[in-house]
């Protein structure tokens, strides 16, 4: 069993049933996007939100147990949320199927951050939008959130190079208010980009 699927294998919501302020904040900006892909979307809070906008979503998570509870949020929502059981380290995922991707606080080593962005990307159309709110390497000393081993949070300057080949519509690293569930708790410090592929 994985971490996270023992994580998420509870009644409560471990991160809460309300969507990430970032993605909140800027939903505006997928109205003409249809399709969109959440990616390590955990228990389906901004994916059942977009799914309330009118969106057709497709969350992708490698915990089960996570996967159920956001079919148990969208329905009730009144909503629909396609789930997929996916490991992004290792997993194909669909290839410029989707208008738009987001990922909200999805953990992976260092070593693997830019393959799995990579992959997210390639899952999206040409002129789609990519979406995200990530731990910055400041966040090691928050105690309000994400993992506590700075190789798991990332770089601002290497987002920012990364983003350099898209278009880039939003970037900011900074310290943001974040009260999602018990788990993400008060000032945290965190890398945030919005790109047109």
């Amino acid at each position: 069993m994985n971490t996270w699927h023992k994580r998420f294998d509870t009644e409560k919501y471990m991160y809460g049933e309300t969507p990430n302020e970032f993605i909140k904040s800027h939903a505006a900006l997928l109205n003409q996007h249809k399709k969109i892909a959440a990616f390590a979307e955990g228990e389906g809070r901004n994916a059942t939100y977009l799914a309330t906008l009118g969106h057709e979503v497709t969350a992708f998570d490698y915990a089960q147990s996570g996967l159920q509870k956001t079919e148990r949020l969208a329905k009730k929502h009144g909503v629909h949320v396609n789930t997929v059981f996916a490991d992004l380290l290792t997993d194909d995922v669909p290839t410029a199927q989707f208008d738009a991707a987001i990922m909200v606080f999805g953990h992976f080593h260092e070593h693997d951050q830019l393959h799995v962005l990579q992959k997210i990307s390639d899952a999206v159309k040409p002129g789609g939008l990519l979406m995200m709110e990530l731990y910055s390497t400041d966040q090691i000393t928050y105690a309000t959130g994400g993992p506590r081993d700075r190789t798991w949070l990332y770089d601002a300057k290497k987002l920012l190079n990364w983003c350099s080949s898209y278009k880039i519509i939003h970037f900011f690293t900074g310290e943001v208010e974040r009260n999602e569930g018990e788990l993400h708790t008060g000032l945290a410090h965190t890398v945030q980009f919005i790109i047109q592929k």
